[in-house]
């Protein structure tokens, strides 16, 4: 059983081909399967970032699966920086 200190927040910058290819759908299901709540965007430069907050473990799997990416994806670089847990996200959406 998770305990509340074990929850995190961290925030991603995925480098490649991440644009167009259905990358921040495919991100917001993983994350919502997971139970993570957070959001995924585009940036101006090409790449994706995304916030997400939940249990360490399943932050965890989620970065792994970043680093593969939807089928249309070339994923270069997974940059995650982890913060304090806010409880401040609810849900999981693209914007």
């Amino acid at each position: 059983m998770t305990q509340p200190g074990d929850n995190r927040r961290v925030r991603v910058v995925v480098t490649g081909r991440v644009q167009g290819v259905g990358f921040r759908q495919w991100t917001r299901d993983r994350a919502r399967a997971l139970g993570l709540s957070g959001w995924v965007r585009n940036l101006p430069d090409g790449t994706v970032e995304a916030m997400a907050e939940g249990p360490s473990h399943a932050l965890d799997a989620w970065l792994r699966q970043l680093q593969d990416g939807p089928p249309m994806a070339r994923v270069e670089g997974v940059w995650p920086s982890d913060a304090p847990a806010a409880g401040a996200l609810n849900g999981f959406e693209v914007r």
